[in-house]
């Protein structure tokens, strides 16, 4: 089991390895860069070389290259001189306005030093002459600039996303030397009753603390990043987006934390578990709010996240799948070319032949019109009335395969010699079927149990489009029209985890299932 288990581990980590390379592969260079602006509505008003830069600023965050620009450079040497009035200072006006004159610029020491480091570097260096009208005027956008760029190999991208993929907070996070205590430690949460860890020097004040949200214990210690979205969620992480509550903020009688202690209440949706620090000095206000620098925060809000609405639904979908078409395939193979099963034959070709969209549109026609189910999620007054009809959609397409599946497994059990000779026996069919023919068709099916479960995480794609389900069915899709390599990149780790774990775990479930089948080598039989 040992081996087995350290062989499949391996072996997913290689496959996953392999996947992400592929899709960055696909993403990052078989796929034209430029496509990023094609929903741009920033890149369409930027004009000339004012476009390009942005267009540079654009590939380092998406991450096809690492890019400088001379301007920060002067901004980082000058800083370093003259502090904070540094733009007020001659010298640095001369070497930035040097780039403006295509002629001369390269005799300026500044452009010298800046063209020198990152040449050492590796980097390309491009300058863009100024673009002028015939009066001699620089157009609008047309400035002149001097930026370094390098290409990021695949392996790079590659490396940079596995050692960032998880990440630990830890009292050095806050880089700020007017902070001196530094510590994790447990404490009393006064917004809970209970206790919570907190830090000083991490980045956010509460690490692990409990509140009335499922699943009531939460935590900023471990970080898993799957990504950025920088096209339709505008810089966001991929994990918060698709974990964020989606419904309207949430207001509950609460206390600043300077405050506590007090009579002074607020009514407001903040929610005071997500503090992080601010290195910007406090305002007044902040300081009779806040007893340190952990102000910035973020609200609370109801309904359930993207991830907690596409597992309800696709959850209570494979329940229902398995809870009906389960009994049904057994009762259609007992009941072998009778009506039952002639019944059940109809609605299996039915369900396996007709388009899901189509199929949809008719259950979501009969469930609005005839059972007043609300259509759009979000149209729904009764919130729980807007789960039935994705539910139904979903359930009624998988309870007719598991229909299909078992009556199969089940009449061939049915043909098998140790049903003949229990038969001989004196058994009766009744004990037959429960004993020994629905347990070894269960055999073929139970590997694919938690597959089907998990599977409900990754949401429905066509049934959430349908439906307008917040959920993360549509992610992948929405992602690829947007092109937001981010999200791609995210969901495709996701899914693939998620099917190498559905996979070992259905292994283990077998081999519990029949005692035959043993996941070590070195019995017979093993696999």
């Amino acid at each position: 089991m040992k081996k087995y288990m350290l062989r499949r581990i391996l072996f997913s980590i290689f496959s996953l390895l392999v996947v992400i390379i592929a899709v960055m592969l696909l993403v990052y260079k078989l796929i034209p860069r430029s496509s990023i602006f094609q929903m741009d509505d920033v890149w369409n008003k930027k004009n000339l070389n004012d476009k390009t830069i942005y267009e540079y600023a654009q590939y380092q965050k998406f991450g096809y290259l690492e890019y400088a620009d001379y301007s920060a450079f002067l901004k980082s040497k000058y800083e370093a001189l003259y502090g904070a009035e540094y733009t007020k200072m001659d010298d640095f006006k001369a070497d930035k306005e040097a780039i403006q004159d295509e002629k001369t610029y390269m005799d300026n020491t500044s452009v010298k030093e800046f063209t020198e480091q990152y040449t050492k570097k590796g980097y390309t260096i491009r300058y863009l002459e100024p673009q002028r009208s015939p009066s001699g005027k620089a157009k609008k956008g047309g400035d002149g600039y001097l930026i370094a760029f390098i290409e990021k190999s695949v392996f790079v991208r590659l490396w940079d996303y596995i050692t960032h993929l998880i990440t630990v907070e830890t009292t050095n996070d806050v880089q700020d030397p007017n902070l001196t205590e530094r510590y994790v430690r447990a404490e009393h949460d006064p917004y809970s009753g209970l206790f919570a860890v907190v830090g000083s020097g991490t980045t956010h004040k509460y690490l692990l603390y409990f509140d009335g949200r499922f699943p009531f214990i939460h935590q900023n210690w471990l970080h898993l990043n799957l990504g950025t979205s920088y096209t339709k969620y505008r810089g966001q992480e991929i994990t918060d987006v698709i974990n964020r509550p989606t419904g309207e903020q949430v207001k509950i009688q609460t206390q600043y934390p300077a405050k506590l202690g007090t009579e002074e209440y607020i009514n407001s949706a903040i929610d005071f578990h997500t503090l992080t620090y601010n290195s910007v000095p406090r305002t007044k206000t902040e300081e009779k709010q806040f007893p340190d620098q952990y102000t910035t925060y973020t609200y609370r809000y109801g309904g359930l996240s993207m991830i907690e609405n596409s597992f309800v639904i696709g959850l209570i979908a494979t329940l229902l799948a398995y809870l009906i078409g389960l009994p049904l395939g057994i009762m259609m193979a007992r009941n072998k070319d009778g009506l039952l099963d002639k019944i059940g034959n109809g609605y299996i070709i039915f369900i396996m032949a007709v388009p899901a969209l189509a199929y949809i549109f008719l259950f979501a026609t009969i469930g609005t019109t005839i059972f007043g189910l609300p259509y759009k999620f979000a149209n729904a007054e009764v919130k729980v009335l807007a789960y039935f009809l994705p539910v139904i959609s979903l359930a009624l397409r998988d309870i007719g395969g598991l229909m299909k599946w078992m009556r199969r497994y089940m009449i061939d059990q049915m043909n098998s010699d140790y049903v003949k000779f229990a038969r001989a026996e004196g058994m009766s069919e009744k004990e037959i079927y429960r004993k020994h023919i629905s347990p070894n068709a269960m055999i073929f099916l139970v590997h694919g149990i938690p597959g089907s479960i998990l599977g409900a995480l990754t949401g429905a794609i066509v049934t959430e489009r349908v439906y307008a389900v917040p959920g993360v069915g549509g992610l992948l899709t929405n992602a690829i029209n947007g092109y937001d390599n981010g999200i791609i990149v995210a969901c495709t780790v996701f899914y693939t985890t998620l099917s190498i774990v559905s996979v070992i775990l259905g292994d283990l479930l077998l081999a519990k299932y029949d005692p035959r089948i043993s996941l070590s080598s070195s019995k017979g039989g093993g696999r």
